[in-house]
């Protein structure tokens, strides 16, 4: 089951750089529109994902929202 979770995390990992390196391209509104829903998407599932996987803490740690803000 562990080794599932982890393919799942590492599957939406892949698909939130993949959306990232698309929204730096030339896009149609419609499309960037599309993409930023997908990428949000892909993002809770995978901040859900992890925290019934890994739900372990680690002090001094970020939020997911906070290395988001860190990136951009």
């Amino acid at each position: 089951m562990l080794d599932e979770n982890l393919a799942r995390i590492r599957a939406h990992r892949n698909n939130i750089h993949r959306y990232r390196r698309l929204l730096k391209t030339r896009l149609s509104e419609l499309e960037r529109q599309f993409i930023e829903r997908r990428l949000a998407e892909e993002r809770s599932a995978l901040e859900s994902l992890t925290a019934a996987t890994l739900p372990v803490s680690f002090g001094g740690a970020k939020t997911s929202a906070e290395m988001r803000t860190a990136a951009q």
